[in-house]
């Protein structure tokens, strides 16, 4: 991930940045990563999330095309 920094404006770039990782999802990986997780939880959750990321599509389909 790259960012530059313009007229030596620091803070405008680590906001940048800041947002980038929100966005990639490194910031949860790395909450994710503190802590070892068994295999069989950590696919447990990934399904979860699935499923969860499913019923919002579903959600917001329903909402846009009215059935």
């Amino acid at each position: 991930m790259e960012v530059t920094v313009r007229e030596n404006n620091v803070d405008q770039a680590l906001r940048v940045l800041k947002k980038k990782m929100q966005r990639e999802g490194i910031y949860r990986e790395m909450k994710m990563r503190r802590h070892f997780e068994k295999p069989s939880i950590k696919k447990a959750r990934e399904k979860a999330e699935a499923v969860r990321r499913f019923r919002k599509l579903m959600r917001k389909r329903l909402e846009r095309e009215g059935y």
